[in-house]
């Protein structure tokens, strides 16, 4: 009898060890899970993962965004500045760029303004020529009287003279324009070369032309091989 009531008291603690053991398990578990609930989550977590297409957009949006961070010094500014300067300056008003790079201003700017000249002044000849004939034709269409200088040409040769006349104002537009476009070119160009070729040297860069006289060899034009000496003029062109 002792020894199964030793036996029954054994088991009983044995029983309440056990219990013990297995509710400081689950209280364990319990705190493990509240603290991993209460771990923010990770980037890789919060972060919806992107499609290959929202990628390349990124990206291209990425290199874009550095093409934009361009680093120049004040020199580079500064030539920059000058170059747009003057032909800006040739837009509003011709020769205006000319003047504004200098060296030979004095000889461009009268070329500019003598080419605008005699296209505008070629336009307003074949122009008013053009309404003269149209008129001709206009009143030998209604009986109306016209100039004797006239009476001796026939339809076809009026015709063909105001059509002339018609094609002949018309260029001179194209002309006109292309002399305007060509100015502001020059200014542009003239720029380019005084102020970009002069970096980094002590010494500026200049472009230079002469004229002068030579002896030409004007066998060679008549075909024969006896030397027969003809004056004529050298161009030549020195970079320094």
């Amino acid at each position: 009898m002792a020894k199964l009531i030793s036996l029954f008291f054994a088991l009983f603690a044995v029983l309440i060890v056990h219990g013990q053991t297995v509710d400081t398990i689950s209280k364990k578990q319990v705190q493990t899970i509240k603290t991993e609930s209460l771990k923010p989550k990770s980037a890789q977590d919060t972060i919806k993962k992107e499609s290959r297409k929202e990628r390349k957009k990124r990206e291209k949006e990425e290199a874009k965004a550095k093409e934009k961070v361009v680093f120049k010094d004040s020199t580079r500014l500064a030539i920059e500045a000058k170059n747009k300067q003057a032909w800006k300056r040739s837009l509003v008003l011709p020769g205006w760029g000319q003047y504004s790079n200098g060296g030979l201003w004095w000889i461009k700017v009268p070329v500019i303004y003598g080419g605008l000249a005699t296209t505008v002044l070629v336009f307003d000849f074949n122009n008013k020529y053009y309404k003269e004939l149209l008129g001709v034709l206009k009143d030998r269409s209604e009986g109306k009287p016209v100039d004797p200088y006239y009476n001796q040409v026939t339809n076809e040769a009026i015709i063909r003279g105001k059509d002339n006349a018609r094609r002949d104002r018309d260029l001179m537009v194209l002309l006109t324009l292309g002399v305007y476009g060509l100015n502001v070119a020059e200014a542009y160009i003239d720029s380019m070369l005084k102020y970009r070729w002069s970096i980094g040297d002590d010494k500026p860069k200049k472009t230079a032309f002469s004229i002068g006289p030579t002896l030409m060899d004007a066998s060679l034009a008549s075909g024969s091989f006896t030397f027969k000496p003809t004056v004529g003029l050298k161009l030549s062109m020195k970079f320094n």
